[in-house]
């Protein structure tokens, strides 16, 4: 099968996204690390558990496009959404918390 470039940019997309939201994850448990930002009392288990849940996910999905003969981008885009699923629910639930502390 052939890779359409409207494939290539919607795996580009995602990519960025997923970056994008992952970076603001980032920040905001750091800024909950700090008292800055309200977070519940479960986010750093759940930050360092979530990883390998992640991942099991992600291979599993790529195995099975590849094991349909999917073509490389379907691959990709396969194995990036458990983890875009994952950082997109991550950045959603953080921001409702907002910050914290004596400015907020």
């Amino acid at each position: 099968m052939l890779t359409m470039p409207l494939d290539v940019f919607r795996l580009w997309m995602q990519s960025g996204l997923m970056l994008a939201e992952a970076q603001a994850v980032i920040a905001m448990r750091l800024w909950g690390m700090a008292g800055l930002w309200n977070t519940a009392p479960g986010e750093m288990t759940r930050m360092v558990s979530e990883k390998g849940e992640a991942a099991v996910a992600s291979a599993r999905a790529a195995g099975r496009a590849v094991a349909q003969g999917k073509p490389a981008t379907d691959v990709a885009l396969a194995a990036l959404k458990p983890v875009r699923a994952r950082t997109k629910s991550n950045a959603r639930r953080l921001t409702r918390r907002g910050p914290s502390g004596p400015a907020a």
